[in-house]
C-alpha cells in the first residue's frame, strides 16, 4: 500500500470527509512526470481520494478498503509542487455485495487571492471493496 498522501483532513462527519494533499515536491512520483514541469499524476489524484475515503469507511478485519472502480472520473487543473489537492468524498450508495459507492472531487489550493485557487482538479465517482471481495478472474 503506498504511503499516506493525506497532509490533513480539514472536515468529517458520518457520510462526508474534506482532506488535503499538500504537494511539496519531493515525491517520488514527480521525478518522472515530469522532470522539467513536475505535475501530479491522475492516478496519484485517484489515490488521495481513495486514502480520503478509507478514512471515511468503517475499519474491516480482512484488511484495508481497495479501489474497485471508477466511474466518469473528469479532469480539470493540474497540481504542481507548492500548491494543494483538497479534496471532498461523500458515501452515494452502499451495495448489496458490500461494496461502497463514493463521490469524489478535488479543487485546486493556491492560497486566497491567488489566480486559479479552487478550480477543479478531478471530480467522479469511485467504488471501494473490501480487499477479498474484489472479483478474481
Amino acid at each position: 500500500m503506498p504511503e499516506t498522501m493525506i497532509s490533513a483532513v480539514l472536515e468529517q462527519s458520518e457520510d462526508r470527509i474534506v482532506a488535503l494533499k499538500e504537494l511539496q515536491g519531493d515525491e517520488a512520483f514527480l521525478k518522472d512526470h515530469f522532470p522539467t514541469f513536475p505535475i501530479m499524476p491522475g492516478v496519484m489524484m485517484i489515490e488521495v481520494l481513495v486514502q480520503a475515503a478509507r478514512h471515511l469507511l468503517p475499519v474491516r478485519e480482512d484488511g484495508p478498503w481497495v479501489l474497485g472502480e471508477v466511474k466518469a472520473m473528469k479532469y480539470g487543473q493540474m497540481v504542481r509542487p507548492g500548491e494543494s489537492l483538497e479534496v471532498d468524498v461523500s458515501i452515494v450508495k452502499k451495495g448489496e455485495d458490500g461494496s461502497i459507492t463514493c463521490k469524489g472531487s478535488g479543487v485546486l489550493r493556491r492560497g486566497e487571492g491567488i489566480d486559479g485557487d479552487g478550480e477543479t482538479v478531478l471530480s467522479g465517482r469511485f467504488t471501494m471493496r473490501g480487499r477479498c471481495d474484489v472479483p478474481r478472474g
